[in-house]
């Protein structure tokens, strides 16, 4: 029993001279996916915040043009008022 101890003791303060070398080369390939994934995670997150840039610049523009367009509306509807009533009086006067 105390030979089982002092092997399991010795394997435990030794690990990487039991595993094989593809299972050492299998490790290292993680560590370099799991660093290529963190920094394409980053590259992802900046596009998004460039794209929430844009999404704002546009939404802002798109409001600049309702706001001249509902203004020019307004100027339209008036015209045809003042032009509906000025017709109407020369009927009326002529």
């Amino acid at each position: 029993m105390r030979d089982l101890e002092q092997v399991g003791t010795y394997v435990q303060a030794h690990p990487l001279e039991w595993l094989p070398a593809p299972v050492l080369q299998l490790n290292e390939r993680i560590i370099r996916v799991e660093e290529e994934l963190k920094a394409q995670r980053e590259l992802m997150k900046q596009g998004f915040d460039q794209m929430e840039k844009r999404f704002e610049q546009v939404d802002k523009r798109f409001d600049d043009f309702n706001r001249r367009f509902t203004g020019m509306m307004w100027l339209i509807g008036t015209g045809f008022v003042l032009l509906s009533t000025l017709m109407s009086l020369y009927a009326f006067f002529a």
